[in-house]
C-alpha cells in the first residue's frame, strides 16, 4: 500500500461487461509493521504511534482508546479486555482485563425487585467494575518492562481526547446501530449525546463527548490507576452514586487486571493460542480444533458448513455449563483441548442431521478487536466490549462513561451454573486468538460476533489455513451461523449458495436469510507476518474496520 495511508476495507475490481462494477475484499500488504482496527482513525493513530517508534503494545492503546470515543456502541473505557501477547522466541502471554461484580451486588437484590433477568438498561445493568483500563496500564508495563515501550501515556491518549473534544464524523455501524437502538435510549442523556433531537441518526454527523475528553486527560496526567484510585476514579463513583448503582468506590479501588497463561490448540496446521476463562477463548478453540478433525473437502461445501455449524453447537453446550470465572469451574479448561478430548466431541458429531443447540444471543455486533504486528515482529491482540450494543445504555455525565452491562452474563437462579455471587466474574464473549501457522507466519485475529464469534473466526481460519485462499477472500466469503431461537435455527447471508442453504434445510436446520454482510455476522480482522517480515491485512466490510501499514 501507500506509504502512510490508511486502507479502506474494501476496493473495487474492474468493470463486468454483464454485472458491472463488482466489489472486493482487498489484502493489504506492508514491509514494517502493520494494525487492523474498528474504525479509520482508530488505525490511523496506531500507526502513527509505529512510526515514532512505538511498539504493538503501544499502538493498541492509542488506536483503544480512539475507538472509545469514536465507536462508543461498540467499547469504552468502563467495558472489559481481553490481551493476547506475543513477541519471537517468547511464550506468549494472556491479560485477563475483565471485572467482577460489586461487593453488594447479589442475585437476592434483584430478585427482590420482581425480575427473572438483570435488567438491559439502567443502573442496575452498571453492576460489574470494567477492567479495560486496567488491562492497558497492565499491557503497557510489559511495553515498557519486556518490549522496549517508552512512549508517553499522554502521547497514546493525545488523538482519543482531541477527538472527544473537538469532534468526529459519526461512522456507517454507528448510525445503524443508534437507528435499531433509538426507542430503547429515548428519553436518556446518552440519547441527548449521540442522537440530533428527532432527527435519524446520519454518517458523518458531528460528535463530541467534552467530558470523556476531561477524563482521558485526567488519565493523561495522572496515570490510568486514577481510574480506579484517584481523582477520575472518584469523580466514577459520584456518577455510579447518581445512577443508583450498586457499584461502590471500594469495588474500583480493589480491581486489578490479571496475567495468565494462554490456552494452546495444536493441530497439524498451527498451534493457536486464545484467551483463557471467563472468555471464550475456550470455546473458540474447541470449535476451531473440531473443525479440523472434520477433514472438509471444500471451504464451500455442505459438509464444512454443517461440521462448523455442529462443533459451534457441542462447544456452546460446554459454555453454558462450565465457563465462567476460573475460581468456580469444577473443569479444568485445558481438559477440554486434550486430544482424547476433540477427537471424542468431533467423532460424536452427527455429520448427517442438525443436532439441536442452546441459542447464539445477541446480534453479535458489539465489541471490537485491534491487532498489531511491529516491525520487530511482536504482535498483540486486544479484544474490547461493553457486553451488548451501548452497554447498560447509560451516559455517566460527569465522566462521559458509557458503561458495560456485562452483568447480564449472570443467571438469578441459584441452580444455574453462573449465578450472580459478589465478587465473581461472569462469562464473557471475548476472544483474541494469536497463532503460529506451519509455513512459520505469525497471525493474530480477532473481531466480534457474541456467542457466535468462535464459528466466525472458525470459517475464516480454516478458509485461509486449510483451503489455502487469500486472506481477503477468505474474510469477504458469506457466512453463516447458529441463530438466536437456539435449536436448529440457522442464520445464513444472502449471497450464501442457495444450493447449500437448501442442503443444511434437507439436514435439520433451519435457515433464515439476512442481507448481505449483514452485522450479525459479525466484523472480524486479521494481521499475518511470515519469516521474511512480509505483512498482510484485512479488515471485516461488515463492519467500519481498517487496515494500516508501512
Amino acid at each position: 500500500m501507500t506509504d502512510g495511508m490508511v486502507a479502506p476495507p474494501h476496493a473495487t475490481k474492474p468493470m463486468d461487461p454483464k454485472n458491472g462494477p463488482a466489489p472486493m475484499l482487498t489484502t493489504v500488504h506492508a514491509q514494517r509493521s502493520m494494525i487492523v482496527a474498528p474504525h479509520p482513525l482508530a488505525a490511523d493513530s496506531g500507526l502513527r504511534v509505529l512510526r515514532e517508534g512505538g511498539n504493538a503494545i503501544e499502538a493498541i492503546v492509542a488506536a483503544a482508546a480512539v475507538a472509545a470515543v469514536v465507536c462508543p456502541h461498540l467499547c469504552g473505557l468502563a467495558g472489559d479486555g481481553l490481551w493476547m501477547l506475543a513477541r519471537p522466541g517468547r511464550p506468549p502471554l494472556a491479560i485477563d482485563a475483565t471485572g467482577a461484580a460489586g461487593r453488594a451486588v447479589t442475585a437476592d437484590d434483584y430478585r427482590r425487585r420482581g425480575l427473572t433477568r438483570i435488567p438491559r438498561h439502567g443502573g442496575h445493568a452498571v453492576a460489574t467494575v470494567p477492567g479495560a483500563v486496567a488491562g492497558w496500564q497492565t499491557a503497557l508495563d510489559v511495553s515498557r518492562h519486556h518490549w522496549d515501550g517508552d512512549l508517553p501515556l499522554a502521547r497514546l491518549l493525545d488523538d482519543a481526547i482531541h477527538l472527544a473534544e473537538q469532534g468526529h464524523a459519526m461512522s456507517d455501524g454507528l448510525a445503524r446501530a443508534l437507528a435499531r437502538a433509538a426507542a430503547d435510549l429515548a428519553g436518556r442523556p446518552l440519547a441527548a449525546l449521540l442522537l440530533d433531537g428527532g432527527t435519524p441518526p446520519r454518517p458523518g454527523r458531528r460528535l463530541t463527548n467534552p467530558a470523556l475528553a476531561q477524563t482521558l486527560r485526567g488519565l493523561a496526567t495522572a496515570g490510568l490507576d486514577d481510574f480506579y484510585r484517584g481523582a477520575v476514579g472518584r469523580a466514577v463513583s459520584a456518577d455510579l452514586k447518581a445512577l443508583d448503582s450498586p457499584l461502590v468506590s471500594d469495588d474500583l479501588a480493589a480491581h486489578r487486571s490479571v496475567r495468565r497463561r494462554p490456552l494452546t490448540l495444536k493441530t497439524p496446521t498451527a498451534t493457536v493460542h486464545d484467551g483463557p476463562p471467563p472468555t471464550q477463548g475456550l470455546i473458540a478453540l474447541m470449535v476451531l480444533g473440531m473443525a479440523e478433525r472434520l477433514a472438509p473437502e471444500q471451504a464451500d461445501g455442505r459438509d464444512h458448513a454443517h461440521g462448523l455449524i455442529q462443533a459451534m453447537r457441542a462447544a456452546a453446550a460446554v459454555r453454558d455449563r462450565h465457563l465462567g470465572d476460573p475460581r468456580f469451574m469444577a473443569v479444568h479448561p485445558t481438559t477440554y483441548l486434550s486430544d482424547a478430548m476433540l477427537d471424542q466431541g468431533a467423532a460424536a458429531l452427527d455429520r448427517a442431521r442438525a443436532t439441536p443447540g442452546p441459542p447464539a444471543t445477541g446480534r453479535g455486533d458489539h465489541g471490537v478487536w485491534i491487532g498489531c504486528i511491529d516491525a520487530a515482529g511482536r504482535a498483540a491482540g486486544l479484544a474490547q466490549g461493553l457486553h451488548e450494543s451501548f452497554g447498560a445504555g447509560v451516559l455517566l455525565t460527569g465522566t462521559g462513561l458509557l458503561w458495560t452491562n456485562q452483568v447480564r452474563a449472570f443467571q438469578l437462579d441459584p441452580a444455574r451454573p453462573n449465578v450472580l455471587l459478589p465478587g465473581r466474574k461472569p462469562p464473557h464473549g471475548l476472544t483474541a486468538p494469536v497463532a503460529r501457522l506451519r509455513d512459520g507466519r505469525v497471525m493474530v485475529m480477532g473481531g466480534n460476533g457474541g456467542a457466535a464469534q468462535p464459528l466466525l473466526q472458525a470459517m475464516v481460519i480454516t478458509r485461509h489455513v486449510l483451503f489455502g485462499e487469500d486472506l481477503g477472500t477468505a474474510m469477504d466469503g458469506p457466512r453463516l451461523r447458529p441463530g438466536p431461537d437456539g435449536d436448529l435455527d440457522v442464520l445464513v447471508e444472502a449471497d450464501l449458495d442457495a444450493a447449500l442453504a437448501a442442503d443444511l434445510e434437507r439436514m435439520g436446520h433451519r435457515p433464515t436469510r439476512l442481507g448481505a454482510r449483514d452485522d450479525a455476522m459479525g466484523h472480524l480482522g486479521v494481521v499475518t507476518r511470515d519469516p521474511e517480515g512480509t505483512l498482510a491485512g484485512v479488515a471485516d466490510r461488515r463492519g467500519d474496520g481498517a487496515v494500516a501499514g508501512d
